[in-house]
């Protein structure tokens, strides 16, 4: 299996150490320069605490992000290999998928953006408050 293309002009949904200004966030991924930080977004999902990093996974709760508008397809596969997604669903500790965004009410949108899912077990994980990750809650994880 492949990971699934990202385009110029796609929009990804942040929800933790991507974030702007986010503690942990990779000083090797120039975000600012690859795509633009768009306003704040809804999605549905379980967002939990993974020990200095969020995870998001299959769930009802309206879990808050941030839109970031791809412009330079180049940055997705260093991207990729931040949130440790692999050619193997088996093996990835995040998948790379598309959601669909909500407003602050929980109605979609029509919009779509990728979003990295969690894709281990979350079964001892303490939920994130309000589906929030803080901006200083954050750890470097690589």
């Amino acid at each position: 299996m492949t990971k699934p293309p990202a385009t110029e002009g796609d929009l990804f949904v942040f929800y933790g150490l991507l974030k702007r200004g986010a503690a942990g966030q990779p000083a090797d991924l120039p975000l600012a320069e690859a795509g633009a930080f768009g306003a704040p977004c809804w999605f549905r999902g379980r967002m939990v605490d993974l020990g200095g990093f969020p995870g998001v996974v299959a769930g009802d709760e309206l879990c808050h992000g941030i839109r970031w508008r791809l412009s330079d397809a180049g940055i997705v596969p260093a991207m990729d290999e931040f949130e440790d997604v692999t050619d193997d669903p088996a093996t990835s500790l995040y998948l790379r998928v598309q959601v669909a965004l909500c407003d602050e009410a929980g109605a979609e949108t029509g919009e779509t953006a990728w979003i990295y899912w969690y894709n281990q077990d979350v079964s001892a994980c303490p939920a994130v408050p309000g589906g929030n990750w803080p901006l200083d809650a954050g750890r470097i994880r690589k």
